[in-house]
């Protein structure tokens, strides 16, 4: 191995064929490097890989539980949100991002460390959500990012590509490995260990909300996916013919209790309790999509997702805000924060000011979003079977008043001027098409 000449880097690590060889790649450009692994939920054997980065050189390797973090300050808040993207990602990749790159940013400032690097693609969103929030937290951190890293080009074109890294490297990066066989030809040179398995046919991105697949055969968007590419939920048609039914309690928008009626099962805290909704969704069949989106970019991507828990999560807490939210209020909400709060996780922007003015009026709309949700849970379907207002929330349903039984203190001749007063300007619209 060089000797570390340039300065430390701490990387983002997975214990995989790409970051391993990253790594290695890193030391050889005359790097310190510094491994770094995130836990916010993945299934994921975190001794090993630490065993791994030390092995093949890394001077010390930090993981970090997250998952706290990750579901307090991320996930409940994109349930408060109904946060989207394009009408039905439930944006599972991007939500873990910030909590990753904030503790990335906070061991590399403690460590003395110049460089951060990671081992996302220039082709996706990844390398825009962590070096957006890189940037944001230290402003004068540098970044490498090895998959962007070009070997013919002019001092102009470095300069335009690479404007923060130090661009001397011997062997740039993408124009030395092609694809996964250059990579395991340097790995067995290096004596990388790389775990031999029957390759998947897709990549795949795991944390404790979702797992997304992709790359591969589903490039093609007319494949189906094949039955055994579903890592968390059982097929709907082989979820159990037994409906499960629950009942999910919120506070200010936020759920903060789960009872389980089929087994009397009760869950409070915040991690136990979404990672408790993912057990019982996945054994149910929810949360699958199958898509195709927009990247940042500019380039259509079509991606899969399970996110068990938060299906479940999002249909329960919207139809309470049936019930406890203002209606012009829930418009004004779903208009200027919904969506608008999903495209900025999703384009990695979380670190912005306009987040931050989102995250405030957000709370403000759910401060009366609080009562309990019945559900039943059966063969890929979260079905509301009732809804209990507590608080001032509860004062928006008056049964009487809705009633069609009763008068309930609303009189039906009030809609005569009503109605003639929205019709002044309808009477002197013609409609285009006669």
């Amino acid at each position: 191995m060089a000797a570390a000449t340039k300065g430390k880097v701490l990387l983002a690590y997975s214990g995989g064929l790409d970051t391993s060889c990253i790594l290695v790649w890193l030391i050889e450009q005359g790097y310190e490097v510094l491994a770094y692994m995130a836990d916010v939920g993945q299934e994921e054997d975190f001794e090993a890989a630490r065993e791994k980065a030390l092995k093949i050189g890394a001077t010390k390797v930090f993981i970090e539980d997250l998952k706290k973090e990750f579901v307090e300050e991320l996930i409940f808040p994109s349930i408060q949100a109904n946060a989207v993207y394009e009408t039905n990602y439930l944006l599972g990749t991007s939500l873990a991002r910030p909590v990753i790159a904030r503790k990335h940013i906070e061991i590399a400032d403690r460590e003395g460390c110049q460089f951060v690097s990671h081992g996302c693609t220039g082709k996706g969103n990844d390398q825009v959500r962590f070096e957006l929030a890189f940037y944001a937290l230290k402003h004068d951190i540098k970044v490498i990012a090895p998959w962007r890293i070009p070997g013919k080009l002019s001092n102009v074109a470095r300069n335009l590509v690479l404007p923060f890294v130090n661009t001397d490297f011997s062997l740039e990066f993408f124009d030395r490995f092609q694809g996964r066989r250059d990579l395991l030809a340097y790995a067995a040179e290096k004596d990388i260990p790389v775990v031999q398995t029957a390759a998947k046919p897709w990549s795949t991105d795991e944390n404790l909300f979702h797992i997304s697949y992709e790359a591969g055969i589903l490039e093609d968007p007319n494949t189906t996916p094949p039955k055994d590419m579903w890592k968390l939920t059982v097929d709907p048609e082989d979820a159990p013919n037994t409906p499960e039914r629950i009942t999910i309690t919120f506070e200010k928008g936020i759920p903060v209790k789960v009872v389980n009626h089929n087994d009397n099962t009760t869950v409070t805290e915040a991690v136990e309790l979404f990672t408790y909704l993912n057990t019982v969704a996945r054994r149910n069949g929810i949360g699958r999509i199958d898509i195709v989106e927009s990247r940042f970019i500019g380039v259509k991507s079509r991606g899969c997702y399970e996110t068990p828990g938060g299906t479940i999560l999002r249909a329960a807490h919207i139809d309470l805000e049936g019930l406890t939210l203002d209606g012009q209020l829930r418009a004004l909400r779903d208009q200027n924060i919904t969506f608008p709060f999903g495209r900025i996780l999703y384009n990695g922007q979380y670190f912005s000011p306009e987040r931050e003015f989102l995250t405030h009026s957000l709370a403000f709309t759910q401060r009366n979003v609080n009562g309990d949700v019945k559900l039943k849970l059966y063969k890929g379907n979260t079905i509301v079977e009732g809804r209990v207002a507590r608080g001032d929330g509860a004062k928006l349903y008056d049964e009487k008043e809705s009633s069609m039984d009763e008068h309930g203190g609303y009189n039906p001749a009030d809609a005569d001027g009503f109605i003639k007063i929205h019709s002044i300007r309808l009477n002197k619209w013609t409609p285009a098409d006669q």
